[in-house]
């Protein structure tokens, strides 16, 4: 198996930032692509940023495009997400999402969750 580790989230006042990690681990593996999803209570979990590692393409949630900074390396199966101005209304749990191929006998492709983390911006 693979395991995603998110890690960063917190409690922050309106305007704050937060930066999140979230790392890749396991063995006969490689991530093609990492991203970030959120769910706030009673609210459906939402695509925030992607990233793919071939060719760089980044994509955002309207929501967030010019608050948020996704970035990563991909020989560390690692991304982060840099979350400035922060709203109340990003109050949410965070999860970390990656597309992970795996080697083996059947070699295939699989999607990974991360557990998620607590993110809170009080008003």
């Amino acid at each position: 198996q693979v395991q995603l580790v998110e890690s960063g989230g917190g409690l922050v006042q309106a305007g704050g930032s937060l930066r999140l990690s979230c790392a890749a681990s396991g063995r006969s593996f490689s991530t093609w692509a990492m991203g970030w999803f959120r769910q706030a209570p009673g609210k459906e979990r939402e695509l925030v940023a992607t990233i793919s590692w071939s060719d760089g393409r980044t994509d955002y949630a309207d929501s967030v495009k010019g608050r948020f900074t996704i970035s990563g390396d991909d020989a560390k199966s690692t991304v982060y997400l840099q979350m400035n101005s922060l709203k109340p209304e990003d109050t949410a749990v965070y999860y970390c999402k990656a597309n992970v191929r795996v080697y083996g006998l059947r070699t295939a492709e699989y999607f990974y969750w991360g557990q998620g983390t607590q993110v809170t911006v009080s008003s």
